[in-house]
């Protein structure tokens, strides 16, 4: 039995295989050619494995920058990491995590059917993030990990990763100019918000985006993203690594003796390569997976669309996503500057998770309000992922306590809190705010679908 759910939960939580196989049952659905289906579905695996291996290059290329940053500032207090905290809490929830993960992806396919919300969430690793989650928080509140937690979890889980692609699919149809692919990421909300900000308050004038910035003519290289990202992040590292020293940066711990300049800009270099990986990585996968889509949208799920992780958003604005991630990050830096002041838990900006929710939020507020958006819903994201963690960390109960880490995105802190807030209250009240929730999703779609029937006639 151990062995089988652990297969199961591997090839779950193993995006490129589960992208690869959905992508082969999309073109078998529409009875293409077997030469056709192998194609699709190996491509779209490779895919995967490009984009995923991207994100691995870029996430090694800022460990050191992270081990630079604390040792200048000297701060010790919780790094916010959703790998490392799920590390720790799958040691002892790791079967009610699993269990939760299966139901809540039943749940999302279930209402993904009966609703208008048409998402499919595909980030393996954030399925497994949010179960873990939630069993770690219902057990918190008095539930353990009986069958009514990993049954209400799965709700819970297969609700919120149905309702939240949708918060952001305005955004989306504006990056990508169709309605083919979601977000598919725990930073939704906050992307959501930076989208919305960006809007209300950023500029619209196409003119104004971040990817339109005046740059003079003597400059024009710098249009290159590939070169401004490593010029950029090239003067980034020096000046960290500069602060530093070379007796840090040149320990067994980071460079092993290189110098520290020239390790500095290979990082920078290595950053950069990173990022062009992953651009290749989602061009491959959107150009498989959306038609195999249309094939599952036709017989199982009409009109699904795929939410796949968060680089997939990168390439439609290469310049927010550093905009995004340099406000984000000096948010992080002034929030752990007043907490020391303030005598709080210090939460030490998590320089992974920074870049890859704070440069999406660039992303989507630059979506429709140019540079201006960009800033200003990156700068609001960036605050939640400083201060968010706060909230969060009551309702881990005595495991949130002892870790050394916690929960990082928007859609953890925003859902994780309220679970907790909730539960102690009761397992009553748990109960009512989950299925609640559950149904407040469905009351929606009908008034929904009702305010579209009323407009068409």
């Amino acid at each position: 039995m151990n062995g089988i759910l652990n297969f199961i939960v591997s090839f779950a939580t193993t995006p490129a295989l589960l992208v690869g196989i959905i992508a082969m049952i999309g073109l078998l659905l529409q009875k293409k050619p077997t030469s056709a289906v192998i194609q699709g579905g190996v491509k779209t695996f490779a895919g995967f494995l490009v984009l995923t291996g991207g994100a691995g290059i870029l996430v090694n290329s800022l460990t050191p920058f992270s081990a630079m940053f604390q040792h200048v500032f000297n701060a010790k207090g919780l790094v916010p990491s959703n790998e490392a905290v799920v590390a720790l809490a799958l040691v002892k929830f790791g079967t009610p995590a699993a269990l939760i993960m299966l139901v809540g992806f039943v749940v999302n396919i279930i209402l993904a059917r009966i609703t208008r919300f048409k998402y499919i969430f595909l980030t393996g690793q954030a399925m497994l993030y949010v179960s873990t989650m939630a069993a770690v928080v219902l057990a918190s509140a008095g539930l353990g990990t009986s069958w009514l937690a990993i049954l209400l979890g799965g709700i819970f889980e297969g609700t919120l990763l149905t309702i939240t692609p949708a918060l952001t699919q305005k955004y989306m149809r504006k990056l990508t100019g169709s309605d083919g692919v979601a977000m598919g990421h725990t930073g939704n909300m906050g992307y959501a918000l930076a989208g919305y900000l960006g809007e209300k308050f950023g500029n619209p004038d196409p003119e104004k985006s971040t990817e339109k910035l005046n740059i003079p003519k003597n400059l024009g290289f710098l249009r290159d993203s590939t070169v401004s990202i490593s010029l950029v992040m090239m003067v980034v590292y020096i000046l960290l690594a500069l602060i530093a020293g070379p007796h840090f940066v040149e320990g067994s711990t980071l460079s092993n003796g290189t110098n520290y300049i020239v390790y500095a800009i290979t990082q920078a270099g290595t950053f950069a390569a990173g990022f062009v990986v992953v651009l290749q990585g989602v061009r491959m996968i959107l150009a498989e997976i959306i038609p195999a889509f249309q094939g599952i949208a036709a017989k199982l799920v009409p009109n699904s669309k795929p939410a796949l992780d968060v680089p997939i958003v990168f390439p439609y604005a290469p310049n927010a996503v550093l905009i995004g991630f340099f406000v984000s990050f000096i948010v992080g830096v002034i929030s752990m500057l007043a907490m020391l002041g303030l005598h709080t838990t210090v939460i030490i900006p998590g320089v992974v998770g920074i870049f890859f929710c704070g440069g999406a939020a660039g992303v989507y507020g630059n979506s429709f309000g140019g540079v201006r958006g960009a800033v200003i819903g990156s700068f609001v994201n960036g605050l939640i992922l400083a201060w968010g963690p706060l909230l969060i960390m009551p309702a881990l109960g005595s495991f949130g306590a002892g870790a050394a880490s916690t929960f990082a995105d928007s859609d953890y802190i925003v859902s994780g809190g309220l679970l907790g807030l909730t539960g102690k209250a009761g397992s009553a009240a748990l109960i009512t705010l989950i299925l609640g929730f559950l149904v407040v999703v469905l009351i929606l779609n009908v008034i929904l679908n009702a305010r579209d029937k009323s407009k068409a006639k």
